[in-house]
């Protein structure tokens, strides 16, 4: 069954995704593409995800994909009862996972029972399309890219960090903009969805 764990700041949301996400009977094993934050200065919530998962029990692997062949990329998410996708840039991570064929091999993982977890740009790319995503991140980051067809694991379009600085007037822009046009939840960063099979919960 599906699962996926969307949060604008795992570090404030772990016991949120221990309670909801983990399998005792699972290994503990996480795949964590930080790959999102390569172009952006701020990286700290990469090292507090990791220490989280560390602290929960979990063996953590770093996967940053243009520092690897698409073979391993593709070996490694194979393998992995958990991934995690870390914040950043949505469109430099999209391009980078789609430079290396990524979201069908994703996609299938995910519905066959992996748990995906997806911190802020890592949540973005689980909606259907990311254009909407232009009003938080600069889309230019992303040259290679020829259209926004993201994961599309979920029916609605992830909208991080609500009223949290310095993203808040971006998420009421992009609330004005995209509201009729699209299923939006938008979700502070002391909170997460959780979708499970065709249940969605905000926690």
């Amino acid at each position: 069954m599906k699962k996926l764990f969307l949060t604008s700041y795992f570090a404030r949301t772990a016991d949120l995704f221990k309670q909801s996400c983990v399998d005792s009977a699972s290994e503990k094993k996480i795949v964590l593409i930080p790959t999102a934050a390569n172009v952006d200065e701020y990286k700290k919530h990469i090292e507090k995800a990791e220490q989280k998962l560390t602290e929960l029990g979990f063996a953590v692997e770093r996967l940053d994909l243009p520092a690897v062949t698409e073979c391993i990329a593709r070996e490694k998410i194979e393998q992995t009862p958990y991934l995690y996708v870390a914040g950043g840039n949505t469109f430099y991570l999209l391009q980078e996972l789609k430079r290396k064929n990524l979201l069908p091999l994703i996609v299938e993982r995910v519905n066959k029972g992996m748990v995906y977890i997806g911190e802020s740009a890592g949540g973005m790319i689980t909606a259907p399309n990311i254009e909407y995503v232009e009003l938080m991140d600069p889309k230019e980051l992303g040259p290679e890219l020829t259209d926004y067809a993201a994961l599309n694991l979920v029916d609605f379009y992830f909208v991080p960090h609500e009223g949290e600085f310095p993203f808040a007037e971006a998420v009421e822009e992009m609330k004005r903009v995209y509201g009729d046009k699209h299923k939006l939840v938008a979700i502070n960063n002391s909170e997460a969805v959780v979708v499970d099979g065709d249940k969605v919960k905000k926690l």
